[in-house]
């Protein structure tokens, strides 16, 4: 067996003890690290013990949806199974046309799709800063912070303004020297809270200091979309965060992903074409990674049909589900962060320490959600975050409430009074 010297242990891990909550859970605790055995519908099947899943991000539900499936075997007909040059070598059809439809849907000059989000933070981030200013939310996603720190190790200097604080923001910007590169970095909706910002206010600040907007809108794409009104507030089209605030592409770069909302292995930029043709020969992912697999390419595809089609009604079934289970949190009393009604559901627990026992008590019967535990949120944000899908039932929804009540009976929840304190 291969052992690891304990000293490099403690250098890898950090060498204070960070990760502990988290290796601990990882290898303990039933809700990480799993192996999902079957799937049928939004139950899952892990070991033993069949499940609700409440951990999908897949929004729309087109992970199941029979139309999207079908799409796949007749690309992989036309293309194989994964076309492996780089996209700088050779560009499968395929590719131009999801540009050309998500253009258009996004309302964007140019779009460019790549793998990953985590391909684009970690290398387009470090060519829009250069040897300038990185400036980003201090909670926003860990990928985008490890994109702006390979920018600083490039030779940027980094900053961080108070999470969705305009004002610090603006007085962040008002100390860097006129003239220099800047690029601020944020969230759209963000991946714990399901808020998101007032996008209005911080284009405005950064375009009045001439510098660059980057935001990730990795769980507002293909949820929230134009014209939101009180009745409807995630909008149209799912046509991402920029369109739903009503705002322009003017010194703004939008970075989305399909593996949300159209449960697909591909991510984008929507951008001006000049910065479009820059990375085509700058970042990495274009130039050496090969091709998402085909049949992410297709079901893409099948997705603008769906969205096009059905996916005003699906969003509908989405806040209609999501309503009812925050309008049960706040008729126990107990705190949820989330104000804009998205389908991101984080609940707090009193005592950080508690989070074994509950992700213990949600698993036994039969609830799989998305615990946070420490390092990945602050010890007084320790919980657990419920999405819900439109490929949920309402029956599961009932069944997830019914477990929330006896969950706040059992162990002790941050209560609604403090949110409001905090409001």
């Amino acid at each position: 067996m291969t052992t690891m010297p304990a000293g490099l242990f403690a250098r890898t891990s950090g060498g204070s003890g960070r990760w502990a909550d988290l290796e601990r859970l990882r290898s303990g605790n039933r809700m990480y690290d799993a192996t999902v055995d079957e799937v049928r519908g939004r139950r899952i099947r892990v070991g033993g013990q069949w499940l609700v899943d409440w951990a999908s991000c897949n929004y729309l539900g087109l992970d199941l949806d029979p139309e999207v499936m079908a799409a796949i075997p007749p690309l992989v007909e036309r293309w194989g199974t994964h076309p492996s040059w780089s996209r700088l070598l050779g560009n499968p059809r395929p590719y131009l046309e999801i540009e050309e439809r998500l253009t258009e849907l996004l309302g964007a000059p140019d779009t460019l799709v790549l793998p990953t989000i985590t391909h684009i933070h970690m290398s387009v981030i470090p060519v829009l800063a250069g040897t300038g200013h990185v400036v980003m939310d201090a909670q926003a996603h860990k990928t985008i912070y490890d994109g702006c720190a390979v920018a600083r190790g490039r030779g940027a200097t980094m900053h961080r303004f108070r999470a969705d604080d305009v004002e610090h923001l603006e007085e962040v910007l008002a100390g860097i020297p006129a003239g220099e590169q800047v690029l601020v970095a944020m969230d759209g909706v963000n991946s714990m809270t399901g808020n998101a910002p007032d996008l209005v206010r911080f284009a405005e600040v950064c375009r009045r200091h001439d510098a660059l907007l980057y935001v990730d809108d990795a769980h507002g794409f293909g949820v929230v979309g134009e014209s939101p009104t009180a009745a409807n507030p995630y909008g149209l089209r799912g046509n991402s965060i920029v369109r739903h605030a009503g705002e322009t592409y003017d010194n703004l770069v939008l970075v989305g992903g399909f593996s949300k909302a159209y449960s697909s292995l591909l991510a984008f930029l929507a951008l001006p074409t000049w910065l479009k043709d820059h990375l085509k020969v700058a970042a990495p992912p274009y130039l050496y990674s090969g091709p998402s697999p085909t049949a992410s390419l297709a079901t893409v595809l099948a997705g603008f049909d769906v969205n096009e089609r059905r996916g005003d009604a699906l969003r509908q079934d989405l806040l209609r589900r999501t309503r009812r289970v925050l309008g049960h949190l706040d008729a126990l009393g107990v705190r949820t962060p989330n104000r804009s009604g998205f389908p991101i559901i984080e609940v707090p627990l009193a005592r950080a320490e508690d989070i074994d026992a509950v992700g213990d008590f949600l698993f036994d019967r039969g609830v799989y959600v998305t615990l946070a535990a420490y390092p990945l949120v602050p010890r007084d944000q320790v919980g657990f975050r419920v999405q819900t899908t439109a490929a949920n039932t309402d029956e599961e929804v009932e069944e997830l409430c019914e477990t929330l009540s006896e969950l706040a009976r059992r162990f002790p929840l941050q209560e609604a009074e403090q949110q409001d304190a905090a409001a």
